[in-house]
């Protein structure tokens, strides 16, 4: 069994997707942290040395390399489900699951975070705010094309464990 979690930056998929995994006595995997350690560098800096479509192009191999994982909880990152067909694999190779979050809530994320997202850098906040609108809106066309959708902030992991084999057996 494989469980894809997707969702926006700031979603919680690796910290939930730990989680789930030690609940369920999986392997946990993070499509961005392959990534980084495959290529010796962080997303942002590839993302700014070779731009976004060979990060893309790279992405989606590593998306494609865990169809032979099992009993794995994979956390992707937050624009892999819209790029190319890469919702209809995942949607073929296991269950997945789209934590929710709201533009405020992950602004609220944003804030708290170290981390640099390349997209989201250097923006003024009113810019921030409406960028991630629009982007969030645009890609809410493949995320909620999820087995199963989940409000990030307010599902636990044994929460998320139930309703995922819920959602696997009916």
């Amino acid at each position: 069994m494989r469980i894809y979690l997707i969702g926006y930056s700031y979603s919680g998929k690796t910290t939930l997707g730990r989680q789930l995994a030690k609940r369920l006595n999986f392997k946990f995997f993070d499509t961005d942290k392959a990534l980084e350690i495959k290529y010796h560098t962080t997303i942002p800096v590839f993302f700014n040395r070779y731009g976004e479509k060979a990060f893309r192009i790279i992405e989606r191999q590593i998306l494609q390399s865990t169809a032979d994982l099992d009993n794995t909880v994979i956390s992707t990152g937050g624009g892999t489900a819209c790029s190319d067909d890469n919702i209809q694999f995942l949607l073929q190779h296991g269950t997945v699951v789209h934590l929710q979050m709201s533009v405020d809530e992950i602004l609220m994320r944003l804030a708290k975070s170290h981390k640099t997202r390349p997209m989201l850098k250097d923006k003024e906040p009113d810019e921030l705010k409406q960028f991630i609108a629009e982007q969030l809106k645009s890609r809410l066309v493949y995320y909620n094309q999820a087995h199963l959708s989940v409000p990030a902030l307010q599902t636990t992991a044994e929460e998320l464990e139930k309703a995922v084999f819920k959602t696997s057996e009916g």
